[in-house]
């Protein structure tokens, strides 16, 4: 019951939060926001719905307000968005005269998991780690048995953690070294030298990239530092790289690389931690990181890397992936939230479509 009331309040404002403000494609003509939004009462009583097979649900009622941008008009109004399936006293739902119940589904928490795993040919003890998100993309990281430390994206291909790293803002190999010298000490395994060292840089990828855009990159991800270019080339051509792996049948270009590594990790609207995925973050990392800070950070990913390498120094302890405690509860507001998102998803393209046309 209370997690249904939370999706009536709380959960409904989250989903127009994330879709609101609906601009058309040019950008130029309207704007859509949703302001608040309100329950009628049910239409017929439980007693009704049963004995004339309806579904017992309530009127979804959303403020909505255009603006008309060449002009500055303010349109608002109340509308009607739809029938909601309301949940009985007794933590049911009526439809078509039935009674159904959502079950509660057991998961596995978004968060971070340190696994050690011996290595078949080596008889080692490697570390694996993977970032688990609500929403979005899965970062899986590994250890070879060569002292490789690689990244994977949503299972596609592997790439060195130093790639990733680039396509950050951490350009030099000094600096990256320094991340880890405090903790990458093991004077046999050095897992940074040796990913460095396999790091595929051409900086010549770059070469057909504008200078403008160059230097636009250049100061999103080091504001306030002296432009230089044949850093600004080494970063462009991680991006270019990164891109490629991750799409190998497309031409690679440096706006759309931009646009795929901010929408994987950066983009609130494309990834999300959720509030338990970014408490068990900073519990697990000993980061301090805002609750309201739902995205990844550059930090987030040096200190996961970090901990695979004190991990692998027997530094650091693994987690075990199937104790309780790393698993979470999905109850019915959850659940019936991840679907209103996908038809509001869907809505918010038809109306972009309707606005440009």
């Amino acid at each position: 019951m209370d997690s249904f009331h939370t999706l009536q309040g709380e959960g409904l404002d989250e989903l127009l939060k994330e879709i609101s403000p609906i601009d058309d494609f040019t950008g130029n003509r309207f704007e859509l926001r949703f302001l608040a939004h309100e329950f009628g009462k049910p239409k017929r009583t439980l007693a009704e719905c049963r004995e004339q097979e309806r579904t017992y649900d309530a009127p979804l009622y959303i403020t909505t307000e255009l603006r008309v941008k060449e002009t500055g008009e303010l349109k608002e109004q109340n509308l009607f968005f739809g029938d909601l399936p309301f949940m009985t006293p007794q933590g049911t739902f009526i439809i078509n005269g039935a009674e159904r119940v959502v079950v509660s589904q057991l998961v596995r928490s978004p968060g971070v998991y340190f696994i050690s795993q011996i290595d078949p040919s080596t008889g080692r003890e490697l570390c694996s780690a993977k970032l688990i998100s609500y929403r979005g993309a899965w970062l899986e990281f590994e250890t070879s048995s060569k002292d490789l430390l690689m990244v994977k994206v949503d299972r596609k291909r592997r790439a060195p953690v130093s790639t990733l790293l680039r396509c950050l803002g951490f350009l030099k190999d000094e600096e990256i070294s320094a991340l880890f010298e405090d903790i990458d000490v093991d004077p046999i395994h050095r897992y940074t030298q040796a990913t460095i060292d396999a790091d595929p840089r051409d900086s010549e990828r770059a070469g057909s990239v504008k200078n403008d855009d160059l230097l636009s990159l250049w100061n999103r991800l080091r504001p306030g530092e002296t432009y230089d270019v044949g850093s600004a080339k080494i970063l462009a051509s991680a991006r270019l790289e990164f891109y490629r792996r991750l799409r190998p049948g497309e031409p690679p270009s440096l706006e759309n690389a931009n646009i795929l590594i901010d929408n994987l990790f950066f983009s609130p609207r494309r990834y999300d931690l959720g509030k338990v995925g970014r408490y068990k973050l900073n519990k697990r990392l000993k980061s301090s990181n805002p609750s309201s800070d739902r995205v990844l950070s550059r930090e987030d990913i040096v200190n996961v890397i970090r901990e695979i390498i004190q991990i692998n120094n027997a530094a650091g302890v693994a987690d075990d992936i199937d104790h309780l405690g790393n698993r979470r509860v999905r109850a019915v507001g959850e659940l019936i939230q991840n679907q209103l998102r996908v038809g509001f998803l869907r809505m918010e393209r038809v109306i972009k479509e309707r606005m440009t046309i």
